[in-house]
């Protein structure tokens, strides 16, 4: 008599990743109702720059329209590192506990370099010009954010994910926070002249060891 060996079958849902997207493109409408004519200048951003002029105050930094981009850009930045990782076969694109991890991780490392760059500002006398540059990168990578929506709908729905499309969208986030910083050189440098040494402490404490740190960590892992 044959022994019959029951093996169970685990299914992952795919529906949390459909309602996610309902979900960012829900805060989306949101944020165009209820701020129409900036959520207009704001999708301008990449033509001129109306919107830094207009909301420079660093009070827009905290306002709910910031807060809910902010989000929309989380969820965006999350998902795709996520694609990424289940493209190299570390995860599945369907895995909302890696999704929750990748989310997370984002939100905690974002938040706590933002305190401390508040901490370091006020210690080296230099809000203003923080406060300020905090807005600026704020709006562009928010923008990158949402740039990356479309991509990665597009990705999982299409199964066109490749080496290809990986390298030209991340050499497309390269170059938009490379322009974004030269512009931000450009607007500040009266500025920036001023206070050089703490300038370049900033720049090295804050915007290039905890990037270095990361690829570190995942290059030893």
């Amino acid at each position: 008599m044959s022994k019959t060996e029951l093996i169970p079958r685990i299914v992952e849902s795919k529906d949390w990743v459909t309602i996610l997207f309902i979900v960012a493109l829900l805060l989306l409408a949101v944020t165009k109702t209820a701020f129409e004519n900036r959520f207009r200048d704001f999708t301008n951003l990449i033509v001129n720059d109306k919107y830094l002029k207009i909301y420079k105050d660093s009070s827009n930094l905290m306002s709910w329209f910031t807060v809910l981009l902010f989000v929309v850009q989380l969820i965006s930045l999350s998902f795709f590192l996520q694609l990424v990782l289940s493209y190299f076969g570390y995860t599945s694109k369907t895995n909302w506990i890696t999704f929750i991890q990748i989310f997370t991780f984002l939100s905690f490392f974002i938040l706590s370099k933002f305190l401390i760059e508040k901490i370091i500002a006020t210690s080296f006398n230099i809000e203003n010009f923080t406060e300020q540059f905090n807005l600026f990168k704020v709006s562009y990578r928010t923008y990158i954010g949402l740039l990356l929506l479309p991509v990665n709908i597009v990705m999982y729905y299409t199964n066109i994910m490749n080496t290809y499309a990986i390298i030209g969208v991340m050499i497309m986030l390269l170059i938009i926070n490379a322009v974004t910083y030269l512009i931000s050189l450009k607007n500040y440098q009266n500025l920036l002249l001023s206070k050089l040494f703490y300038f370049i402490l900033y720049i090295c404490a804050l915007e290039i060891a905890p990037y270095y740190f990361i690829y570190y960590v995942i290059i030893k892992r």
